[in-house]
């Protein structure tokens, strides 16, 4: 099986996106620490997958210490952490630059930058010396074009992959391949149907994309299959009209 052997950690595992790459992996072969802040959800998720593949971690990405001690339940549980899908982040934002106070900019950099430097941090030095690690960072279209009346969100999304793209060149020698897949408009994440979608006039296809075609883009980045692929960001965006 594709993930056989392979433990991943997944953030923002509760829901959309997270739950789905989570439900592949475990399907495929692989062991999963699913890490969100939602207790409730995340339990949901662990009984999905079934708990002798799972474990199920209460953690905010933007605690460092909270992180580690996830991390370390992690490898204590199952001996290592081969994959990390850095998914956990806020977005849903839309107010002008000038009406966004300073504290919605510290807690979208707490988060969304903070939280993939504190994972990658803690999972990657024994990475490095296993000789194989699959780093995938989540980022987003808005990174890419920028979005107006999200600058904050865009800014950090556009850090994540510019990050994506500096680590991998540091890495790329060790083993350890550092990808982005930045998505379009995505499905909402209430909807616990993963092949679910509506309507998006953002798109070409002039629809969202589902939870699984996120997952699909993710999980090959994850595997042997991607070999050769890293430092990149990847759009899945349904031939996204640029804003």
């Amino acid at each position: 099986m594709r993930f056989q052997n392979k433990v991943a950690m997944i953030t923002g595992a509760a829901v959309g996106i997270g739950r789905a790459v989570a439900l592949q992996i475990a399907e495929q072969g692989g062991k999963v620490l699913l890490a969100d802040t939602n207790r409730e959800k995340l339990e949901q998720v662990l009984e999905e997958i079934g708990a002798e593949n799972g474990l199920a971690c209460v953690c905010d990405v933007s605690d460092r210490e909270a992180v580690e001690n996830c991390v370390r339940n992690g490898i204590e549980r199952f001996g290592k952490i081969d994959i990390l899908v850095n998914n956990a982040a806020v977005w849903r934002c839309w107010s002008s630059f000038q009406e966004t106070p300073a504290e919605d900019w510290e807690r979208f950099i707490d988060i969304n930058v903070m939280g993939v430097v504190y994972c990658t941090k803690a999972v990657l030095d024994p990475m490095i010396e296993r000789g194989w690690g699959r780093i995938i960072n989540i980022g987003s279209v808005a990174g890419v074009y920028g979005n107006a009346n999200m600058v904050h969100y865009s800014a950090t999304k556009g850090a994540v992959i510019a990050m994506t793209r500096a680590l991998a060149k540091e890495v790329a020698d060790k083993g350890v391949l550092v990808n982005c897949v930045s998505p379009g408009s995505v499905s909402p994440s209430e909807n616990p149907d993963i092949d679910s979608y509506v309507s998006s006039q953002l798109s070409f296809m002039n629809r969202t994309g589902t939870d699984r075609e996120n997952a699909n883009l993710i999980c090959f980045l994850a595997s042997d299959e991607a070999s050769y692929i890293s430092g990149q960001n990847i759009q899945i965006d349904g031939c996204r009209r640029k804003q």
